[in-house]
């Protein structure tokens, strides 16, 4: 069996991994409060956004991650429509956990569903993710660490959910978005500890893209994005400052025609 590298880069990869998962997290989480203070098409809109926020970060952190990941004796490349295909489906799977928090009747019953479609999602998203890997041999998991590490992910994204939910304020939306990132984090290397890895004898040249070719760049339009959507939600006014303002510019218009009609 191979000898695995994670920590290749030092703690950079794994903490700016971390950081890019709670941004995400943050976002989505944010987005997913105001939708459920909005109704109609701004509902969806806002659960749209949760969704590529949260899924986008996870991809982000998951190849951030990557980039420490090292294979003794063996070259990495990644393939790039597999690599494309598992940040869509990082985005559809949590999608689907968003909006059923989003639309579901029964608080609590929409919150363990939701709970469960994030967490499959972090897990599809970095099983997808791992099968994109080529290198000079055979890649395989213990199936236990796997299952180990659906189950982080389900219980911490759940968690994250209640608290983006139910604890309101700041330093609420705060502890959901740390433990939404803890989750992906931890999710990400309990399933890199089920990597085991077996170099084949052939040394010929490995398809795909280098990290620094393809992953890097992406992550970096991704991350750009997760800033400036974030930067924006934060300045956008929020279901009740937007009513509050109606109220205010209604006011005037209301005393005026009274007025005409003493």
């Amino acid at each position: 069996m191979a000898h695995l590298q994670h920590f290749s880069a030092g703690w950079l990869s794994p903490v700016l991994a971390y950081v890019m998962a709670c941004i995400g997290a943050a976002l989505g989480l944010r987005c997913t409060v105001r939708a459920l203070a909005a109704d109609g098409s701004s509902r969806r809109n806002w659960l749209v956004t949760a969704s590529v926020a949260i899924g986008s970060g996870i991809w982000t952190m998951h190849f951030i991650a990557m980039l420490g990941f090292g294979v003794a004796g063996s070259a990495i490349r990644y393939d790039v429509p597999l690599t494309l295909l598992s940040l869509l489906v990082a985005v559809a799977v949590v999608g689907a956990g968003v909006f059923t928090v989003g639309y579901g009747r029964s608080r609590w019953r929409s919150l363990l569903l939701g709970g469960l479609g994030t967490g499959l999602g972090v897990g599809a998203m970095h099983y997808l993710g791992m099968a994109a890997l080529r290198l000079h041999g055979s890649v395989g998991y213990d199936l236990p660490m796997v299952v180990l590490s659906l189950a982080v992910a389900v219980g911490a994204a759940t968690a994250a959910l209640w608290a983006a939910l139910v604890v309101r304020g700041a330093a609420g939306a705060a502890v959901a978005a740390l433990v939404m990132g803890a989750a992906v984090c931890s999710m990400h290397y309990t399933g890199m500890a089920a990597v085991r890895i077996e170099l084949a004898p052939e040394r010929g040249a490995l398809d795909g893209a280098t990290a620094m070719e393809f992953i890097f760049p992406l992550a970096v339009l991704l991350g750009s994005f997760l800033f400036l959507a974030s930067a924006f939600v934060a300045l956008s006014p929020t279901a009740r400052e937007s009513a509050e303002s109606a109220e205010a510019t209604a006011a005037p218009l209301l005393d005026d025609t009274a007025a005409q009609a003493g």
